[in-house]
């Protein structure tokens, strides 16, 4: 057990209710036999995420944003959750997102990148989803025992095909099946990681408009600052 600095990072992205938690928990059981480890769940408008893991026995620490981007919310804190890592000795710092919009992208350069998205959103969802699972290191397809073979290879090519370079897999977080893989493909990549995570892999998405700041009617008299607008075509 390495209690080294800086405390490598795992990022934990997926659209709501894919599954993270759980497959971070089955996770877990594996990763701490190598490692002393913390996680921190951010969350939108409210989550009681981080007192599962405690009762799971995992260090845990939570964050809400609010009426704030839960992207720009994670970029803004997760310094901050990578100090208290190290305060508390630990070698790894597991990072779960908020179910996050498609275009959110809250992995970092110098990490592990995971992506947990589940097969029944859809099987045109992996090209619809943008940084998240496109700058992904490892892709895990969740609740797949509820559909066809079929569907099961569809929606892995088109995952593949969304990011050839990621590692895919299928798991399932409340039996463990797949889980093993996922802990390998970890441990594999944790070992090539050397650098302090510093830098967004993806810009986030912009905005600083008059909405961003509480405006509430609509209307381009009241649209001002980064904005955009659609072309109509009549």
């Amino acid at each position: 057990m390495s209690l080294g600095y800086p405390p490598k990072l795992i990022t934990i992205s997926g659209p709501p209710s894919s599954g993270k938690t759980s497959i971070v928990l089955k996770t877990s059981k594996l990763l701490a036999k190598d490692h002393h480890f913390g996680v921190v769940k951010f969350d939108c408008l409210s989550g009681s995420d981080a007192d599962t893991y405690r009762h799971a026995g995992i260090a845990a620490q939570s964050g809400i944003s609010g009426a704030l981007c839960p992207d720009h919310f994670f970029a803004t804190n997760i310094g901050a959750c990578l100090d208290w890592a190290q305060r508390k000795g630990f070698d790894l710092l597991v990072s779960e997102s908020a179910g996050l919009c498609n275009r959110c992208s809250p992995h970092l350069k110098e990490s592990i990148a995971v992506c947990v998205i589940d097969i029944i959103s859809g099987v045109d969802a992996p090209r619809k989803i943008g940084p998240m699972l496109r700058m992904a290191d490892v892709i895990v397809i969740t609740k797949s025992d509820m559909v066809s073979q079929a569907e099961r290879e569809v929606f892995a090519l088109y995952t593949v095909r969304a990011n050839p370079r990621a590692l895919v897999l299928f798991a399932n977080g409340l039996t463990g099946q797949g889980i093993l893989a996922l802990h390998q493909a970890i441990e594999e990549r944790l070992s090539n990681q050397k650098d302090a995570p510093s830098r967004l892999r993806f810009p986030m998405p912009a905005a600083a408009c008059s909405y961003c700041f509480g405006e509430t009617k609509i209307g381009e008299r009241y649209s001002t600052g980064n904005i955009k607008y659609m072309k109509i075509d009549d």
